[in-house]
């Protein structure tokens, strides 16, 4: 990748972040984003990971307030136990715990769901949120770029690791749910199949895009074989928009100008842009339907890429050998 790579992988990420943020304001200056109505989940599961702050926090509070018993996933032990203090409160819920699970390690996440199985309770939902956003190069424990390792590889080894627990949660009348939260970027994403850790000229923004990228072909592959297998699981993924949150410590400082300016104004509340995951999570209409791409509480459509079979086959085989998984898709289909 060229210097002019990197240049325009820039410039095509800040291109779709003001567009979207374009949208937005648009909607904000026409109702707003109505809050949602979402249906009470009593004796459900939900594992939500990075939930100590931003759109995780939001999402693993609501959820709770809708009666499920909530998991954080996070690797911040010191904002932990006022984490789930702060949501217990909120919500009326004491059925809310912390979990560390650092997804930048391979090793942490296998601890993790160790843990999570020693408890012999349910897994009803598994929301994939957590992650970073152009931060400088720099490698996971296992050696992976971290946007590629973190934000996609954690969570396709989280998930691989708790489809069993998944598939014996679910039922054909209320099936369990795997939500993983992509964005925007991946429209001007591209997967550098032969370099998927950046490894020859760096991009902070083309590195993030591909790992948010790779998620949505990710999920639709996932769901391509839990039908396939007859699985009462379903996997979508979803958009939460340009969310005012913490992430955007490493970004142009132009953004983050205006971010403390208008943010108000132009970026969604981490609440609003929590809704769409807790929508995949819960909504009666998504009962039984995978393999979605949803923004704004609604079906959308993805990079047209994002829907080649043979992508994602790829992409999945790749992943099972860099997470030493075993590929058993060919087994299924």
């Amino acid at each position: 990748m060229s210097l002019l790579s990197v240049a325009l992988a820039a410039l095509r990420v800040y291109a779709a972040g003001a567009a979207v943020i374009l949208a937005q304001l648009l909607r904000r200056c026409c109702g707003g984003f109505p809050e949602p109505v979402f249906p009470q989940q009593p004796d459900r599961v939900a594992i939500v990971t990075g939930g100590t702050e931003g759109i995780g926090y939001a999402t693993a509070k609501q959820l709770a307030r809708l009666g499920m018993r909530v998991i954080i996933a996070g690797n911040n032990d010191s904002k932990a136990r006022d984490v789930v203090r702060r949501i217990q409160e909120a919500t009326l819920n004491d059925k809310v715990e912390f979990l560390y699970c650092d997804l930048a390690s391979m090793n942490s996440i296998r601890q993790f769901v160790h843990k999570f199985k020693a408890k012999e309770i349910p897994l009803h939902v598994l929301v994939n949120n957590a992650g970073v956003m152009m931060v400088p190069q720099r490698t996971t424990e296992d050696g992976f770029e971290e946007h590629f390792g973190l934000n996609y590889l954690g969570h396709f080894l989280l998930t691989n690791l708790l489809l069993d627990s998944l598939r014996a949660s679910g039922s054909p009348s209320h099936s369990a749910r795997v939500v993983t939260v992509s964005s925007a970027t991946h429209y001007v994403g591209q997967l550098h199949m032969d370099d998927l850790q950046f490894s020859r000229c760096y991009s902070p923004h083309g590195a993030y895009a591909q790992s948010k990228l790779a998620l949505v072909l990710f999920s639709y592959y996932l769901q391509h074989q839990l039908s396939a297998e007859g699985s009462a699981v379903t996997a979508n993924v979803v958009d939460p928009g340009v969310v005012d949150t913490d992430l955007y410590r490493h970004v142009f400082w132009g953004t983050r100008v205006v971010k403390k300016l208008l943010g108000w104004l132009l970026f969604k509340t981490p609440e609003e842009g929590a809704w769409s995951s807790v929508h995949a999570a819960v909504a009666p209409e998504l009962e039984g339907i995978g393999g979605h791409y949803l923004y704004n509480e609604k079906d959308a459509r993805s990079l047209a890429v994002t829907y080649d079979r043979e992508l994602q086959r790829q992409l999945w085989a790749r992943s099972c050998d860099m997470t030493g998984l075993r590929d058993t898709s060919d087994d299924i289909m």
